[in-house]
């Protein structure tokens, strides 16, 4: 199911005044929509706490103009130095055409670099570059100050370590 930025953002804000002329958008029904098996659907609730979630991350590091995928590339590339792009790509479970324009968004801005491996020349090592570096430390640093802050007042300890392992099993078995 894809959800359109607008309309979660709409989903968000409080109901309009009803107009004058009674025609106030709401269907002949009236009041808000019935969610019915919607509700109880894992799949559709992740979905939506996702977007809420990748929202907030992209007001944290606005300043960075750096999205949740960019941001765990940059990770990753910091704890593996010298490691090929289709490990990377396969790890983070991007795909290889997605994968390699957003390389180019980051090499263009120097944050990393792609380089001839000695050992195979069809591939490329990828490495950070001092600014990558850089970036990804003030990045690191607004997640955990504000971030995921915020997900942990929300949740508390217990749920966050429950729900990030109930999280893990299901990328992992399922």
């Amino acid at each position: 199911m894809t959800v359109s930025k607008t309309a979660t953002l709409d989903a968000a804000k409080p109901p309009r005044p009803a107009r004058k002329d009674g025609a106030d958008g709401a269907g002949e029904g009236g009041g808000p929509l019935q969610m019915g098996e919607l509700a109880e659907l894992l799949g559709y609730s992740l979905k939506r706490a996702q977007l809420k979630v990748f929202e907030d991350f992209l007001r944290c590091v606005a300043p960075l103009q750096l999205t949740p995928a960019q941001f765990s590339v940059l990770l990753l590339l910091d704890k593996n130095p010298g490691r090929n792009q289709t490990e990377i790509a396969n790890t983070l479970g991007i795909l290889r055409p997605n994968f390699v324009a957003m390389l180019d968004g980051l090499e263009s801005r120097d944050l990393c670099a792609r380089m001839r491996s000695t050992n195979d020349r069809r591939s490329h090592i990828l490495v950070l570059t001092d600014k990558g570096r850089a970036v990804l430390a003030r990045a690191k640093k607004l997640v955990a100050t504000k971030h995921e802050a915020r997900l942990d007042e929300l949740l508390g300890p217990a749920n966050r370590l429950a729900l990030l392992e109930m999280l893990a099993k299901i990328a992992r078995e399922f």
